[in-house]
């Protein structure tokens, strides 16, 4: 077999990695563009220069040392995007403290599991989040994190934090700086798999600073730029394909608010003329299908990421001609490396731009193989995608079983995920390994399937699952939104489908909603899916 016909690619790169620690690399922007604006959070009336967001992470900082926390100690952040939970995210990362993500949508178990498996001693968060009041469910489980020692909550005591850094000289500060080391781990966010309770997925300082510049690389991004970023910062597609793809270019980070509503992201796009927009494939399509989408200006818009999920065409196409993003790019990566592998390019022509998700990222290895033998596939041929380089992950928190389970001997990071990759390199991603559909011993994508059914003019929106069956193991379940005002029947997209795709692929059960469920980060949740169908059709006791 030649080589070159092999499932591997590496991405060569004439600029290099960068050796720095976050707060090395932040600093040297302030220097470049001092009074370019970093950060601009409309509903908080928040606005600052990069001079003045240096100012602000230095008084943050000071704060969180003046309760006493030591390089390599956990400091949570339980919040929806507000400008503290930035600059929490620069302060800690500047006196070497690692920086726990708390979801937003934790509940009382949740926040426990975080609290304890992480050992945070600094809680920093909001009251609330939506209908949800954090102080009371902090109550319930505080007794039982001894760990824990302080809690701030931005709306009472973020001025007393302030207060209590004015005690903490700057000789501190920059003694504390001096001792980091770009490989020091300065991140932990939970992943939740199918089974079992969430992973702790360690992350660098030079994993996830190489990532955010290397993004930022291939959207061409300047201090020119100024990025919408209406998705959370407690994942990586905020934190770190926003926030640090910003500020290794000098670009302007631009918060919606604490919540996605599509019509306030449009109206935050057209009045701080922002040159990127960031997104699933479902806020896009929400922001698509807004009422009042024709009355806002776009003509500032230039690039943006849509990731997250996989990409319908004609949503691509519809964003790159109605919302002017000529240069929209589309993302592949997992959290636990950091989380982009491959990215399209700017340039890259219309199929690559909406049916691959590009080529591998600079400075990476990525290879598709045999789930079964571990054996590299050819091109073409679909398989497990694997990661290798900066961007892999330190470990899972107090976890070697779950490292050592992701990670192999070679260093290459299994992401689970089903991919194939072309003659050029281009990867498309056609399934997780777990949600393919087996039936009656074929192998169905449900991708596949959701790419032909998006065709239909009268579907909005519509996720393949498996459910069970006693005859064929799984049978194919299509949830659909119709378009506003449209009614369907599952006789109808049957025969849509007759004749068009492969019998067993066309789905036996149908079911119309107006939404999905899905994650606090717009992902579906397909096993929450699932588990509705299964009890719904009284398959339940046939898994």
């Amino acid at each position: 077999m030649v080589n070159n016909l092999l499932s591997y690619d590496n991405g060569t790169s004439d600029v290099p990695l960068l050796g720095i620690t976050i707060s090395e690399q932040l600093k040297q922007t302030v220097d470049k563009y001092p009074d370019s604006e970093a950060l601009v959070v409309p509903y908080q009336n928040y606005r600052a220069s990069y001079r003045e967001f240096w100012q602000q992470v230095e008084e943050v900082a000071k704060g969180i040392l003046a309760y006493g926390v030591n390089k390599g100690d956990r400091v949570g952040i339980w919040s929806p995007n507000r400008f503290e939970w930035v600059l929490v995210q620069f302060a800690t990362a500047r006196i070497g403290v690692i920086l726990v993500n708390v979801n937003p949508a934790y509940k009382a178990s949740e926040l426990k599991y975080a609290l304890k498996q992480s050992e945070i001693s600094l809680l920093i968060m909001s009251k609330g989040f939506r209908q949800t009041n954090y102080v009371e469910i902090l109550d319930e489980v505080r007794a039982s994190c001894i760990r824990l020692k302080h809690i701030i909550v931005m709306e009472h005591d973020w001025n007393s934090l302030l207060e209590a850094g004015k005690k903490v000289s700057t000789d501190d500060l920059l003694t504390r700086e001096a001792n980091l080391q770009f490989d020091d781990p300065i991140n932990i966010q939970y992943t939740s798999g199918t089974t079992g309770f969430p992973k702790g997925a360690t992350l660098s300082h030079h994993n996830i600073l190489n990532n955010g510049f290397f993004i930022g690389q291939r959207l061409k991004y300047t201090e020119k730029d100024r990025v919408c970023i209406p998705v959370p910062l407690y994942h990586c597609f905020g934190m770190v394909l926003a926030n640090l793809a910003c500020i290794t270019h000098g670009a302007c980070m631009v918060l919606t608010g604490e919540a996605f509503v599509p019509d306030t992201v449009l109206q935050t796009v057209q009045n701080e003329k922002c040159t990127s927009l960031y997104g699933v494939p479902l806020m896009f399509i929400a922001e698509l299908n807004d009422p009042n989408f024709d009355k806002y200006d776009y003509s500032s818009l230039r690039t943006g990421i849509m990731a997250g999920a996989s990409c319908p065409e004609s949503t691509m196409r519809a964003v790159r001609e109605k919302m002017n993003m000529r240069e929209v790019g589309i993302c592949y990566g997992m959290t636990e490396t950091s989380p982009v592998s491959t990215q399209t390019f700017v340039d890259d022509n219309e199929y690559r731009r909406c049916a691959t998700v590009g080529k591998v990222h600079p400075h990476l290895e990525i290879k598709i193989i045999d789930p079964e033998t571990g054996r590299i596939v050819t091109r073409g041929e679909q398989g497990e995608f694997c990661t290798r380089g900066y961007s892999v992950m330190l470990k899972y928190w107090n976890n070697p079983e779950a490292t050592a389970s992701v990670i192999d001997e070679g260093r290459w990071m299994h992401t689970g995920d089903l991919a194939e990759m072309d003659e050029h390199g281009y990867v498309k991603i056609v399934g997780r390994i777990k949600d393919l559909i087996i039936r009656g011993g074929e192998n169905i994508s449900p991708f596949e399937i959701e790419e032909f059914l998006h065709k239909h003019d009268d579907i909005k929106d519509v996720q393949v699952i498996g459910v069970p069956s006693a005859r064929y193991g799984e049978e194919v379940m299509a949830w659909i939104i119709p378009q506003q005002g449209v009614t369907l029947s599952g006789e109808t997209l049957h025969n849509y489908c007759k004749g068009q795709i492969a019998t067993f692929k066309i789905p036996k059960y149908w079911k119309f909603v107006s939404e999905f469920p899905t994650t606090v980060t717009g992902k579906v949740r397909k096993v929450e899916m699932r588990e509705i169908s299964a009890k719904e059709l009284g398959l339940e006791q046939r898994k």
